[in-house]
C-alpha cells in the first residue's frame, strides 16, 4: 500500500456515517407515519362498528379515541342507514436536524350499515 492512501477508508467512513444516520432517521420516521395511519384506520373502523351496532354517539367516539394516535380526533355521522366515522391525527417530524420536515396528517374514513334491532 502506498503511503498517500493510508487513512482513506477512515475518511470515507467519516463522510458516509452522517448520511447513513440521516437515512436511518428518515426511515424510522416513515415507519412511525405508517403505524399512525394503521391506527387511524383502526380507530375509524371501531367507531363505525360501534355506531352501527346501536351504541350511542359518545360510546362510538370513545371506542375510536381509544385506538387513534395521541392527539387524534374521531367524528361520527349518520346518513340514512349508513354510519360514517372519520379519524384524523398529526404525526410530528423527527425533530433535531430534521426539524425542517413538516408534520404529516393521517386520515381515515369508515362506512358501515346500521344493524337492524332483532
Amino acid at each position: 500500500m502506498r503511503r498517500d492512501e493510508r487513512g482513506a477508508v477512515t475518511a470515507e467512513l467519516a463522510m458516509a456515517l452522517p448520511l447513513l444516520l440521516g437515512v436511518t432517521v428518515g426511515l424510522v420516521w416513515l415507519l412511525s407515519v405508517g403505524a399512525a395511519q394503521v391506527r387511524t384506520v383502526d380507530a375509524a373502523r371501531e367507531a363505525a362498528r360501534a355506531l352501527a351496532r346501536g351504541d350511542d354517539v359518545g360510546a362510538a367516539v370513545s371506542a375510536g379515541e381509544q385506538v387513534v394516535p395521541p392527539g387524534g380526533r374521531v367524528t361520527v355521522a349518520t346518513a340514512g342507514d349508513r354510519v360514517v366515522a372519520t379519524a384524523r391525527a398529526e404525526v410530528d417530524g423527527p425533530g433535531g436536524l430534521f426539524g425542517f420536515l413538516p408534520s404529516v396528517t393521517v386520515r381515515a374514513e369508515a362506512v358501515a350499515l346500521a344493524e337492524d334491532d332483532p
